[in-house]
């Protein structure tokens, strides 16, 4: 049995192929036969300003409202720093004025131990005269 096979076009823009039916036949352009309109509907979709106007708005908005919101977190954060400063600041001022007085008891508690080596250095003297008076 031999096969032959037919050559029909469907019309422009198909091709024909080496098949014993018709139904192989396909557009040219690949399986997409929009005739250009979905391609012209896409360009309309895309290029609408009144579309893109809109679009922008709605985002204009959107990162408006952000823009608010992250300035008056930062706003908190900011009085939350100042506060912080604050008490560190006073922290500061105090341990300054404790250690101040903790230098002053220091160099009270040296001069007492000077005069108290001084006091052990003449009874160590009145001793080792008491010693010599008694032939010890």
């Amino acid at each position: 049995i031999l096969e032959v096979g037919l050559g029909v076009a469907l019309g422009p823009g198909y091709e024909v192929g080496e098949s014993s039916s018709t139904a192989a036949a396909r557009p040219a352009g690949g399986l997409r036969a929009d005739y250009g309109f979905v391609s012209t509907m896409d360009r309309e979709i895309m290029h609408d300003p009144e579309r893109e106007v809109m679009s922008l708005g709605t985002t204009v908005l959107s990162q408006m409202t952000e823009i608010k919101e992250l300035h008056a977190a930062d706003r908190r954060r900011q009085i939350v720093i100042s506060e912080m400063l604050r008490a560190d600041h006073r922290r500061s001022t105090e341990i300054i004025e404790l250690r101040t007085a903790l230098q002053g008891q220091v160099t009270a508690l040296q001069g007492q131990v000077t005069a108290l080596q001084g006091h052990v250095i003449a009874l160590q003297t009145q001793v080792t005269a008491l010693q010599g008076q008694q032939g010890l």
